[in-house]
């Protein structure tokens, strides 16, 4: 590459500084992907450093994905950037038939569409799939959102989370039959008994992939399963009739596509705490239902008016962006406002923003608790509570305010203050 010798280079988020001689062209795929940001300072993002190259060396710059983030609905609105996106009649042609359950002809149909995990319109979907009528048959991938067996549980009686007795941390099942155990400690729960009803019963909370797959295996005996997720991820999976158990993101590859999919547990991807929980889910369902076979079937397990949950069915990731974009930017969220977040120890937080030369504008909000075992806490224990701030400010003014950080920073270096501080701009979370 130094030598010029190499006219293309691809690679992970560390491509992104490779030093290719006559930059001509940039391209990322899948910009909301959380790999593409270094979780280390200074915490570069692929998509904004190959921007700024494309910038400066005057190249072209081609960023796709089945999604588009609020970020790069924000560089077209500035007009940095310009849309490329097919007809709506050559969408509808290639991209799968998506519903929702339970809708209201799934509720007139099954009583219990509402409360099922695997509702019967589920079930139908999985064996349309594999009998291939009308359509050829075919795997059917599975998207769930967690990894594992039972990956929380509660008590029977008052559904109260299981916690362990040692820790306080919850509980969790590893396998069929196994005890439970501690997902913090590791301790086990062989005798637990519930703290506020004293019941020795317990439910799943939470269903991980494994529980899946061992579900739908019952259900449709005779058809292999296969898991792909955590440490065992599959790359690609042959065109016969197969169950396909995957995390997000882990999905393999079908030889003539899948005949059709199953998202379950939308509630755990969308109730996360998040800014981006929705964007996020959606990134992740249409990733998923991309890998279908045109009008194929996709049923996503969650309330059918929620936006992102209407994005899907109508394949409009491009309204659904926009329509982020416009919600932050009326509330005072990034991309729309440029924001930094500060963390460190209470004292060195209000030493950090005491000393800093903020622009007139500036807005600070906070500071409040770190939540522990987060990224914005550090990596592990810390022998002093952690707290975070957030100071927000208009995008026009985002330079003037990572300058101010910046010599705000390097002075408590020369001083060698002990009390570290870490400063993050447009930090991709700021719960």
């Amino acid at each position: 590459m130094l030598r010029g010798a190499v006219r293309v280079v691809a690679g992970t988020r560390a491509a992104m500084f490779a030093p290719v001689a006559r930059l001509g062209l940039v391209v990322l795929w899948d910009d909301g992907d959380d790999l593409h940001a270094e979780p280390r300072a200074p915490y570069p993002n692929a998509r904004e450093v190959l921007a700024l190259r494309a910038h400066r060396s005057g190249a072209a710059a081609l960023i796709g994905g089945f999604a588009r983030t609020a970020e790069l609905t924000q560089l077209v609105a500035a007009g940095w950037a310009r849309p490329l996106a097919g007809r709506p009649e050559i969408l509808r042609q290639v991209a799968p038939r998506v519903r929702a359950a339970p809708d209201e002809a799934e509720l007139a149909r099954d009583a219990a569409a509402m409360t099922a995990r695997l509702p019967s319109l589920a079930l139908r979907t999985v064996r349309t799939g594999f009998t291939g009528d009308p359509r050829p048959a075919g795997p059917v991938l599975v998207q769930v959102p967690r990894r594992g067996y039972l990956a929380a549980i509660a008590c029977g009686r008052c559904r109260a989370q299981a916690r362990c007795a040692v820790c306080g941390g919850p509980l969790q099942v590893g396998g069929s039959n196994e005890v439970p155990g501690c997902r913090w400690c590791g301790a086990l729960a062989a005798d637990w008994t519930c703290s506020r009803c004293g019941s020795g019963r317990l439910r799943a909370l939470v269903t991980g992939a494994a529980r899946t797959a061992e579900e739908l295996g019952r259900a449709f005996p005779g058809v292999p399963v296969r898991t792909s997720g955590g440490q065992h991820v599959l790359a690609a999976v042959p065109a016969e009739p197969a169950l396909i158990i995957a995390t997000p993101g882990a999905e393999p590859v079908a030889a003539e596509g899948y005949a059709a999919a199953l998202l379950l547990d939308g509630w755990a991807l969308l109730g996360r705490a998040s800014l981006r929980a929705a964007e996020e889910t959606l990134r992740r369902w249409l990733n998923a239902a991309a890998l279908v076979r045109p009008a194929g079937s996709v049923v996503v397990l969650a309330e059918a008016s929620l936006p992102a949950v209407q994005a899907l069915i109508r394949w409009d990731p491009v309204g659904f962006a926009e329509r982020e974009l416009a919600e932050r930017a009326e509330l005072g969220f990034p991309p729309a406002m440029r924001m930094a977040a500060i963390t460190g120890s209470s004292a060195a937080i209000a030493d950090f923003v005491g000393s800093v030369g903020l622009p007139a504008r500036a807005e600070i909000l906070g500071p409040v608790p770190a939540e522990p075992g987060s990224a914005a806490n550090g990596a592990g224990p810390d022998p002093e509570p952690q707290e975070r701030a957030l100071i927000r400010i208009s995008r026009t003014e985002g330079l003037a305010l990572a300058r101010a950080l910046h010599a705000a920073q390097a002075a408590r270096s020369a001083r060698k203050d002990g009390a570290a501080v870490r400063v993050q701009l447009d930090p991709a979370e700021v719960a």
